[in-house]
């Protein structure tokens, strides 16, 4: 019988053996458990497949939690926990609430004071912070960075100041088919004392992370597909 707790359930990054990312624990535990709040049910159904595949998925509850949904429906989706059955958060990719709307019912189950349990499993940011060779004491990770260029300018400026000055590594990540376009921009207006590291399809096939002066990245071409992207002196 598995403990009453909220279950943080890291996902893969990539389609490769489940194994080769995920501790068996996760799996054996995800097996378990009946009740699932999630970021999207089809790719969370198709994720519990691959853990089991004599799961009885239709046995399942999941409630949706992503940016659409209502601040106000979040706290019902703790209702079994209250009832004193274990519920797992699982988002799209990664680790649930780190850069996720996981994050939402976390804080919801720590003011209930009820207990929750990040499982070990992949984070892209982190995995790409430890293959960079930047400043893993002091970092953050700052999202999405601005589409519209004016602001983009103002964010990479607030960035190299919190690198020069804070010595602080910077983190931000884009949609896939944006990725060469950013990479392009950074070329053309980063300084260049500065290093990039580009970290694409982390545990993937594909994988590959490379950390070089920003003006040796001109004319580099990165394709669709899942990228981190880090910033240091």
């Amino acid at each position: 019988m598995v403990e009453t707790a909220l279950y943080l359930i890291p996902v893969p990054l990539s389609e490769g053996p489940l194994d080769n990312v995920l501790p068996q624990r996760n799996v054996a535990l995800v097996s378990q458990l009946r009740h699932f709040i999630v970021e999207n049910v089809r790719s969370a159904r198709r994720f519990l497949k691959r853990c089991d595949s004599n799961i009885d998925i239709d046995a399942l509850t999941f409630a949706e939690l992503n940016r659409h949904t209502p601040p106000g429906d979040v706290e019902t989706m703790l209702a079994p926990l209250e009832r004193g059955e274990a519920v797992g958060v699982i988002s799209e990719a990664g680790c649930p609430a780190i850069a996720d709307p996981g994050a939402d019912v976390v804080a919801i189950a720590q003011r209930r004071g009820h207990k929750v349990v990040p499982l070990v499993g992949p984070s892209s940011i982190l995995m790409g912070l430890m293959a960079s060779g930047f400043n893993g004491q002091s970092f953050a990770f700052v999202g999405y960075l601005p589409i519209d260029g004016g602001e983009r300018a103002r964010k990479f400026k607030e960035m190299e100041r919190r690198i020069v000055h804070d010595h602080q590594t910077q983190i931000f990540i884009e949609t896939p088919y944006r990725n060469e376009a950013l990479l392009a921009d950074m070329v053309r207006t980063l300084p260049s004392h500065l290093r990039l590291c580009v970290a694409t399809d982390i545990t993937g096939p594909g994988e590959r992370i490379v950390t070089r002066p920003v003006k040796q990245w001109a004319g580099a071409t990165i394709g669709k597909v899942p990228t981190i992207f880090l910033l240091y002196q």
